[in-house]
């Protein structure tokens, strides 16, 4: 397929650029995959379309503030975005400098922090930092939101731009389809016997890169980290045998679950997942998926259609701006059915 078959006109109006006023306040446009059907509802209408035998799969990925900025011992400025934590000193960074940053260089960060560059890896440079690189990031760093959402990131960012049950810190932007969930209705879930269930991916910059190949085929998938706990295994399972069914809450969710799930038969662990989700692929494990809208042209919007049908996607895209639903981080969501 050609990517032009995933692109679409979006009036620049409708990029949300600020979060609703309370989290599931946002609207809901429910898709039926196998008959095209849509339905406008709201997001705290979503409770009562999950059954107490489905499962709830969210990522708990944390966003950590990944942006710094910092000055070469030339006393030039540079700005450092951490793409990856290495451990508890050490991190891969994409940089941008007037000039290419070399090893053995040493940079700035606030009074104290010093990071030194101890090798490169494609646009990647490896640093080391002096201080632990999550108190760095806590203390200098900066929410990485999103390019199209145009303002600073405030206190308001630096609350909503994160999921209420994250946990884990990682990622470089936010599950956004779990952003519209608070505690109450999460909890409110899970007294009705819906099990909620965790993975962990943590997303990297590549997620906002458009594919800049004609062929979607030539496209190469840029590779996260993920991990898949034996406990969400074993509450897939028991669903199952249930009768319930697996709602993915976010497209990170869904690549974790079915990249656990290339063998045929889903199964714990993790590792780097570059799973490349385009119509024609085959889900073992996901039948429900809760999305955002996603940019044109992008992998994320080629997996919705993967999983909802291409031309049933089309339609809902097309209702939604003419509905004026919000797009993308900040917007409106999607409860998308398998297409068969």
């Amino acid at each position: 397929m050609r990517v032009t078959e995933f692109d679409y006109a979006l009036p620049e109006e409708l990029i949300a650029q600020h979060p609703a006023a309370q989290r599931r306040a946002s609207r809901l446009l429910r898709v039926e995959g196998a008959t095209g059907v849509l339905q406008d509802l709201t997001f705290a209408d979503l409770p009562r379309d999950i059954d107490f035998r489905d499962v709830v799969v969210l990522n708990d990925t944390r966003v950590i503030k990944a942006r710094l900025a910092a000055k070469k011992s030339t006393g030039g400025k540079l700005e450092v975005f951490v793409e990856r934590l290495l451990g508890t000193h050490e991190a891969f960074v994409l940089m941008r400098a007037s000039h290419p940053v070399a090893t053995g260089a040493t940079i700035s960060i606030g009074e104290t922090a010093i990071a030194t560059v101890l090798g490169r890896e494609a646009d990647l440079y490896h640093i080391r930092l002096s201080e632990p690189v999550e108190a760095v990031l806590e203390q200098h760093g900066s929410v990485p939101l999103p390019p199209y959402i145009t303002h600073a990131p405030g206190p308001e960012d630096v609350e909503r731009y994160q999921t209420v049950y994250a946990e884990r810190p990682g990622a470089v932007a936010a599950p956004t389809a779990g952003l519209h969930f608070d505690m109450p209705m999460l909890n409110a879930l899970a007294g009705r016997g819906v099990k909620i269930a965790r993975i962990t991916l943590h997303i990297g910059p590549g997620t906002f890169q458009p594919v800049r190949v004609e062929n979607i085929a030539d496209h190469k998938m840029h590779s996260e980290r993920y991990n898949v706990p034996q406990s969400t295994v074993d509450a897939i399972v028991a669903a199952r045998k249930a009768g319930g069914r697996v709602l993915a809450v976010g497209t990170t969710a869904l690549r974790a679950l079915e990249s656990a799930s290339r063998s045929g038969e889903l199964k714990a662990g993790g590792g780097e997942t570059d799973l490349y989700v385009t119509p024609g692929f085959q889900f073992r494990t996901v039948d429900r998926l809760l999305t955002n809208f996603h940019l044109p042209k992008s992998t994320l919007l080629m997996l919705v259609c993967a999983f909802g049908g291409v031309d049933t996607i089309r339609k809902a895209y097309a209702h939604a701006i003419a509905k004026k639903y919000r797009f993308f981080s900040y917007g409106d969501a999607m409860l998308i059915e398998k297409t068969p």
